[in-house]
């Protein structure tokens, strides 16, 4: 008799569950059948910083940026507007980028908190806090989310920029950055990053077919092919263990990925690393960023 009513009671219980889920409106249907799967335009975890960035980023420095440059400001600042309006808040510059000057500008009127702001620092600057500030006002803001410092391809390097290191360190301080980190275009500066527990996020490049990889040759351009790939994923293992954010760049191969196979292989391998929280893409047009999202979206599925 009481197992009866506890029958009774479950199926009132479902019932109900069955009714109110009918009386929904489409896009909260929509929201539940979608719950659970990853998108490209998820906010994600980078690392232990405690930011969330989407997991597609717009790169704004193809060939230092002349690409997006050749395009005028104002197709610059809509491309930049329609990939936030498709998801995408994590914009990614660099001080030597031509597009660094048009940055604040093209985030001009969107929610601060929904943008994640990546710039880079190159050379030794003599202030390296007044380098720090000029990005906050070039870029119209208060703080940059992250800022790392730009294309190290020598061992040892945590020794020599130990002065501007520290200035980042002021700078976190003073809240003006939120994370600090460093780009490496190099496998010895790649395994110095690895081993430093000052890195808070990492830009790597990846590919499978290890095209513009990091090689043993200090050195940007060094020839590398698929033998680098694993060398570089050893080290991304690390940096995922001690909790650094990871982002990866060169997925369309520097731009030299043409064929879609390569693309479509590039982006199902950097998604299927755990360690690998997001990616970046430098973008000329709104039909790369809506592929760039299906092919993402595609391999997560």
């Amino acid at each position: 008799m009481n197992l009866n009513r506890m029958n009774r009671r479950q199926f009132l219980h479902r019932t109900a569950a069955i009714t109110a889920t009918a009386l929904l409106p489409p896009s909260l249907l929509l929201a539940a059948e979608s719950a659970g799967k990853r998108t490209a335009t998820d906010q994600v975890a980078l690392g232990r910083t405690g930011i969330k960035i989407s997991r597609l980023g717009f790169g704004a420095g193809s060939n230092s940026g002349n690409v997006q440059r050749n395009l005028g400001q104002e197709t610059f600042n809509k491309l930049i507007r329609y990939a936030h309006e498709r998801g995408i808040t994590y914009i990614d510059c660099a001080q030597s980028y031509k597009t660094f000057e048009w940055i604040g500008t093209a985030i001009k009127g969107l929610p601060r908190e929904k943008v994640f702001l990546q710039s880079k620092i190159g050379g030794k600057p003599d202030d390296i806090l007044a380098a720090i500030d000029r990005h906050r006002r070039v870029y119209d803001t208060d703080y940059i989310d992250s800022v790392l410092i730009h294309c190290m391809v020598k061992t040892g390097w945590t020794d020599e920029w130990k002065r501007i290191m520290d200035g980042f360190d002021e700078a976190k301080s003073r809240k003006w950055i939120r994370a600090k980190g460093v780009s490496c275009h190099s496998l010895p500066a790649l395994q110095c990053a690895a081993a430093s527990d000052w890195t808070d996020v990492h830009l790597v490049r990846v590919n499978p077919q290890g095209h513009v990889m990091d090689t043993p040759e200090e050195k940007w351009n060094a020839t590398s092919n698929a033998a680098h790939v694993s060398p570089v994923m050893a080290e991304i293992k690390k940096m995922h263990v001690k909790g650094h954010g990871v982002i990866g760049m060169k997925m369309i191969g520097n731009g030299d990925f043409t064929n879609p196979d390569d693309r479509e292989k590039a982006i199902r391998f950097a998604m299927s690393q755990p360690e690998i929280h997001a990616v970046v893409i430098g973008f000329k047009s709104t039909a790369e960023i809506d592929e760039a999202i299906e092919r993402i979206n595609r391999a997560l599925a």
